[in-house]
């Protein structure tokens, strides 16, 4: 099903999901901030003696080249032992492992403590305005939770002969910025050495080669701290130093090219990279503006005032910055909670020798705004991946063969049915 975002066209999803969730009696409803953007909430009832739980996932996708994939983007092939399509990880499979869980419950009757709300939403990859946003702002009442399971994390991290489940527990702000440079127009026969366009270029080039401050934050390094506790004592030394937020943010300037450096990096400090770029409109005209756009993160802690201050220092007094649209940073606190207790047990069940770690995420999802009608967030959609897949997840995300194990999807409905008949059954 294509709906890569814009324009999206998410009915298609919630329209399938309708039909495979009404089979079993649960009741839906498809609701719409635009036509085709379409929203589908569900509840299966509990007692009531517990607060609900919101399982959520979105169903729209980043734009796939087809041409660079091994298989086609939208096929939904099983190859190699994978589930290969745009949305495989980001975040298809949390919504096809929601919609069985859900079916599951209502099949068995499942005798529950609370209600258990899915909702599969539009938007995400744009924003989330006419998803998870519009759901808060207008149907509040149907997605109020006390707790919310969905992206990023119950993937398997493999570090050395070490097993770890990452849970997302907070997540960066966003702030998008418009850069804009001006000047004088002219002829493109004669030409101008501080045309908007050279200045353009200038700036453009300092932001790419900036590393912005280093701010530690308590969520980064208890996830290293997690990590390190697991890796073999000859190296203690090494991952010691590592956990230490300046060096490790030196070590990751060093190999800007690995993938693991480049999500450290992002981890450290507040992020920003240019994405959109604009000048001139005619071959033989010097242009009087020129704008680039920035896609801006900030980490808890840190506000957009602050990302801007960062932003002047290294662009210099005569590029203009405006903000086009920001959200603020995402954290659960506690993080210690019958939740997170719950996930650790039911993965550690089935992996013993793993273990379970919170963790902060670079990007955004859907938790800007559900977390505003009062849920605690827990980035734990589960994968399990094997060492020897060559599937690294990060990578997976909005990239080339996007794909997920078929086993570790299984494994992944069997986790997180778990998780959610355990949590419902908790005493108030």
């Amino acid at each position: 099903m294509d709906t890569t975002n814009p324009p999206g066209n998410e009915r298609i999803c919630a329209q399938f999901l309708e039909r495979e969730l009404s089979e079993v009696g649960l009741s839906c409803e498809l609701l719409e901030a635009e036509p085709g953007r379409t929203n589908l909430v569900t509840r299966y009832r509990g007692s009531g003696k517990l607060p609900p739980l919101l399982l959520t996932a979105h169903t729209d996708v980043v734009e796939a080249d087809p041409t660079k994939w091994r298989r086609p983007p939208f096929s939904g092939d099983e190859f190699e032992g994978c589930l290969w399509g745009r949305g495989a990880v980001d975040m298809r499979h949390m919504a096809a492992m929601s919609a069985a869980v859900m079916r599951q419950l209502a099949a068995t009757g499942a005798k529950l403590d609370r209600d258990v709300i899915f909702a599969a939403v539009a938007d995400e990859e744009a924003g989330c305005d006419l998803g998870s946003r519009f759901l808060v702002e207008h149907h509040r009442s149907k997605v109020e939770a006390e707790y919310a399971l969905g992206e990023v994390g119950g993937f398997t991290l493999h570090l050395g002969d070490a097993t770890f489940y990452p849970v997302q527990v907070a997540e960066k702000g966003f702030c998008w910025i418009r850069a804009r440079l001006t000047g004088e127009p002219g002829h493109g026969s004669m030409p101008k050495h501080d045309s908007v366009v050279t200045r353009l270029g200038e700036a453009l080039a300092r932001l790419g080669n900036a590393h912005l401050p280093v701010h530690a934050t308590s969520y980064l390094t208890e996830f290293l701290d997690g990590l390190r506790a697991k890796q073999p004592a000859l190296i203690q030394p090494l991952a010691k130093l590592l956990a230490r937020p300046q060096l490790l943010a030196r070590v990751a300037h060093l190999v800007p090219s690995m993938s693991i450096a480049r999500s450290m990096s992002a981890l450290l400090s507040n992020t920003a990279a240019a994405t959109v770029v604009r000048a001139g409109a005619k071959t033989n005209v010097i242009p009087g503006t020129a704008e680039f756009e920035i896609d801006g993160r900030t980490l808890p802690g840190q506000t957009n005032e602050d990302l801007m201050r960062e932003l002047r220092a290294v662009l210099g007094p005569d590029v203009e910055l405006e903000i086009i649209k920001s959200a603020p940073p995402v954290v659960t606190e506690p993080v210690a909670s019958p939740m997170f207790d719950v996930i650790r047990r039911q993965v550690e069940l089935r992996e013993p020798h793993a273990t379970v770690v919170p963790y902060l995420i670079p990007g955004f999802t859907d938790a800007k705004y559900f977390s505003q009608a009062g849920a605690r967030w827990y980035g734990f959609s589960p994968i399990k991946i094997e060492k020897d897949s060559g599937i690294k997840f990060a990578e997976m995300f909005h990239g080339t063969d996007e794909r997920v194990p078929v086993a570790g999807l299984a494994w992944g409905v069997e986790v997180l049915d778990a998780v959610v008949r355990e949590i419902s059954n908790q005493p108030a």
